[in-house]
């Protein structure tokens, strides 16, 4: 009894390391390459969320292909979540740094720095608390997925499981029920407020003028303005949006790849977000 009580603390740290490094070791990632997932991790917390509730709520998703997608909702995306997508290997350490910089004088976890890869890996697999061995298992599986999967097809997951309000899971079901369309007719503004709210679709809605939507929409619209990515058939709709917006956003210290910057004010408060 003695020498099993001497092992047990032994026992559990293996128990312990095995669970944080192991399990997500043992994951099946490869069948992504043709398979869409079905259920998420983040789609089943969200399900025992509304149970435990008391709320009706169904998922609403439609899986559509990258081709399938408004090339200016995918721009809009890049620009509002991770600019430096095709050109990293899954993590951003310099968003990271700012991101540990900003929460050491918050005193507390506001930012995240994820990538795209990281939140991809995250929705698909793990739950969206906020602690040290859910990161650890996260960049294990976002190592996993960089290496396993083209970037292409981790962008196409990513934009089909992201959430974009309650019970409303990828781009498609997200534009038809905005804006009661495809995806693929998603037009350059529509593509600015989508993205907008993605670091908290459960608070913010693209289609009501808080201070925090319209902000940042204005920011990813305008940098992809600038960058030439709206093409002559939407002059119309850029006057438009000049006219919504006659004073343009304070200007704010951006980097060379154009990183959109956060908006002043209340951060949303989300398990998502990080």
């Amino acid at each position: 009894m003695f020498r099993i009580l001497k092992v047990l603390p032994l026992l559990l740290l293996l128990g312990v390391i095995g669970y944080i490094f192991i399990y997500p070791l043992l994951i099946p990632i490869d069948y992504l390459k043709k398979e869409n997932p079905k259920l998420t991790a983040m789609m089943k917390y969200r399900m025992k969320q509304w149970e435990r509730e008391g709320k009706n709520i169904q998922i609403r998703q439609v899986w559509v292909p990258l081709s399938k997608i408004s090339p200016y909702l995918i721009k809009a995306v890049l620009i509002g979540e991770d600019d430096k997508f095709f050109r990293h290997e899954g993590f951003d350490f310099e968003a990271m740094q700012k991101a540990l910089e900003k929460n050491l004088k918050a005193g507390k976890i506001k930012y995240g720095g994820s990538t795209i890869s990281q939140q991809t890996a995250k929705n698909l697999f793990l739950s969206p608390s906020k602690n040290p061995v859910r990161k650890i298992q996260e960049a294990i599986l976002t190592w996993r997925l960089e290496r396993a999967l083209s970037k292409k097809r981790i962008l196409e997951i990513y934009l089909n499981i992201a959430e974009w309000g309650e019970g409303i899971f990828g781009i498609e079901a997200a534009s038809r029920h905005y804006y009661g369309k495809p995806a693929s007719a998603l037009n350059p503004w529509e593509a600015a407020r989508l993205a907008a709210i993605l670091p908290n679709p459960i608070k913010y809605n693209p289609l009501k003028a808080t201070s925090y939507v319209e902000k940042r929409a204005n920011l990813i619209y305008s940098i992809m303005k600038r960058r030439g990515i709206i093409k002559e058939e939407y002059k119309d709709l850029e006057t438009e949006t000049e006219k919504k917006f006659p004073e343009e956003v304070p200007s704010t210290q951006e980097n060379s790849q154009d990183e959109i910057p956060q908006p002043s004010g209340p951060e949303p408060k989300n398990p998502e977000a990080s």
